[in-house]
């Protein structure tokens, strides 16, 4: 894992419509998306965590490329992301991680797909623990993950904001 320490977090708080969510970047990317309606402590826990020593600086002009691609996915106009990211994690982690950006908009696999898609098809908890750990929120699409018998499951940001996910990529 790649040394995260004095780094500079830009954050801004991303408001459309009823969507209410943290967001932040460094300056190679977009490497944070909060839980919808939670507050900034959350983002500053997760950067005292994960970026030690970092400066974290409010810069909403910064955020805007990243915001900019965000809301047109809310308003159904986006499918993917072209926005540069900044994450960092474990092996395995990122396998998951980059496993979970093959889902393709609109539709879902389970954790046992996903096990399966990294050559790991004993590993389903261990992804589960993977995909909990995404830092990245909706452009990484862990929402896009559901139970094998097609029971929607935990979910960082609430199973509300999972299921409101879905359907707006089902265009309900």
């Amino acid at each position: 894992m790649e040394n995260q320490t004095n780094k500079t977090i830009y954050w801004s708080l991303l408001t459309h419509k009823d969507w209410n969510l943290y967001i932040a970047a460094t300056s190679k990317g977009l490497c944070y998306v909060g839980s919808p309606n939670q507050p900034v402590a959350e983002l500053i826990s997760w950067v005292g965590n994960r970026f030690p020593g970092s400066s974290v600086v409010e810069e909403a002009t910064f955020l805007q490329p990243y915001a900019k691609e965000l809301i047109e996915y809310f308003q159904g106009e986006r499918t993917n992301f072209t926005i540069q990211f900044d994450f960092q994690g474990t092996v395995f982690q990122m396998a998951v991680w980059s496993a979970l950006c093959d889902i393709p908009y609109g539709e879902t696999q389970s954790y046992s797909d996903i096990a399966h898609a990294i050559q790991k098809p004993a590993s389903v908890r261990a992804v589960g623990a993977a995909i909990g750990a995404n830092p990245i929120l909706i452009t990484i699409p862990c929402h896009r993950v559901i139970g094998k018998n097609g029971a929607l499951t935990g979910y960082r940001g609430g199973l509300d904001m999972k299921v409101k996910l879905l359907q707006l990529e089902r265009g309900e």
